[in-house]
């Protein structure tokens, strides 16, 4: 299966100078937050497979203006020819607003998630804004992961997390693509394109 995955910045190369060639031999789409919801109704437009988002700690104009034609899969699990897709989106809590947690409150997610998870018998990919603690994220507040996806992908071994918030651009230190065992994690920044075996 051939994933398209947006995050944070609306691509240039598939808004700007689209072409419906670029979209061929996609699978499904997600993105992990932080985009702009008309750049995601685009996409979703042009797109004849399903364009999957959780929410980025920007997206608080989603209440007013959800993206056309796709489907959010926050504190749910959505199957998709046979992958299983878990989505946690939102960033720590570092100001007042919606899409924000503390490690606390995550945990509190992830645990009324384990009725859905224990029913699917796991997932195969979790898909985030924040990044999981200690992988992939930043030493300040805002751009800290959490606790509870590093406990998700230990015990349900996912093949795939993707998440967003930290930005390539950020430095050489913010990796596009690492492992948590078995796990592939990848930063999906603007766009990345992910194959995994179904």
């Amino acid at each position: 299966m051939n994933i398209l995955a947006l995050s944070d910045i609306e691509s240039k190369y598939l808004w700007d100078y689209f072409h419906p060639i670029q979209l061929k031999n996609i699978d499904l789409i997600v993105s992990c937050g932080d985009l702009h919801p008309d750049y995601l109704s685009f996409i979703a437009t042009h797109s004849r497979v399903p364009v999957l988002y959780v929410h980025g700690n920007h997206d608080d104009r989603y209440a007013q203006t959800p993206p056309e034609g796709c489907i959010c899969i926050e504190d749910s699990i959505y199957t998709y020819n046979g992958v299983r897709i878990l989505g946690l989106g939102g960033s720590m809590r570092y100001r007042n607003g919606v899409h924000q947690y503390t490690q606390a409150e995550m945990n509190r997610r992830v645990h009324r998630l384990y009725p859905k998870l224990w029913l699917h018998h796991g997932f195969d990919i979790l898909l985030t804004h924040s990044p999981a603690l200690g992988i992939n994220d930043g030493s300040d507040l805002p751009h800290q992961g959490f606790q509870a996806f590093c406990t998700l992908i230990e015990r349900y071994k996912p093949c795939a997390m993707i998440h967003g918030h930290t930005h390539l651009n950020y430095g050489i230190e913010f990796q596009r693509k690492t492992q948590l065992g078995t796990t592939k994690i990848v930063n999906a920044y603007e766009r990345y394109l992910l194959s995994i075996e179904t």
